[in-house]
């Protein structure tokens, strides 16, 4: 029997300790986890693997995460984006959807709404607001698409 590869996660954070985290809870759901520090790593690694989706932080030295959406969309073909952030700013939620972002969660990332989120990055299209996720779980009712 010939089984599948397990679908390849990318993550990009500034800080090696998220990046361990999230590493260890994607493995631990059967993902492939490919770990960046820099948006340009992630972007020279991005054109020669097929990435499930992209989990990525908004706000790190060098290419940020708006930054990386708008390279990302010059692509003709590009993975689904989910945007963390421990630095929530008004506005922010409504941008990154404008530049293509499926999601936007809240550090500290809630398991069960992130994987929620990569399940549904390849399947739903976001009419209004991504998603947004609250620190305690939560979804905020003002930001989900319906």
């Amino acid at each position: 029997m010939i089984s599948s590869p397990p679908p390849l996660i990318a993550l990009l954070d500034d800080e090696a300790q998220m990046l361990t985290a999230l590493g260890r809870l994607l493995r631990s759901q059967g993902f492939a986890v490919a770990a960046f520090q820099t948006g340009e790593a992630l972007l020279a690694a991005e054109e020669g693997n097929e990435f499930h989706c992209i989990i990525m932080d908004l706000h790190m030295p060098g290419l940020d995460g708006f930054d990386m959406l708008k390279a990302l969309s010059t692509r003709p073909v590009h993975p689904p984006v989910i945007i963390i952030t421990g630095h929530d700013e008004a506005g922010n939620c409504e941008r990154v959807k404008a530049l293509g972002a499926c999601a936007y969660l809240l550090k500290p990332v809630p398991a069960a709404p992130l994987l929620g989120a990569i399940l549904r990055s390849r399947t739903e299209t976001f009419a209004g607001s991504p998603p947004a996720v609250l620190n305690d779980g939560s979804i905020s009712d003002l930001l989900v698409s319906v």
